[in-house]
């Protein structure tokens, strides 16, 4: 999704499409900082 939004972004110029390059980059950061400390969406059994 963020290679799509980027190259979107390339080819428009649209601040828009920018912003939500970002939010979904920022999204992604801690996505991975939460994997990487071993926090999970689902409840352990």
């Amino acid at each position: 999704m963020l290679d799509f939004t980027w190259k979107v972004f390339c080819m428009t110029g649209n601040i828009d499409t920018y912003l939500l390059y970002k939010e979904l980059e920022r999204g992604n950061d801690d996505w991975t900082a939460r994997e990487e400390e071993g926090y999970h969406d689902q409840p352990a059994h």
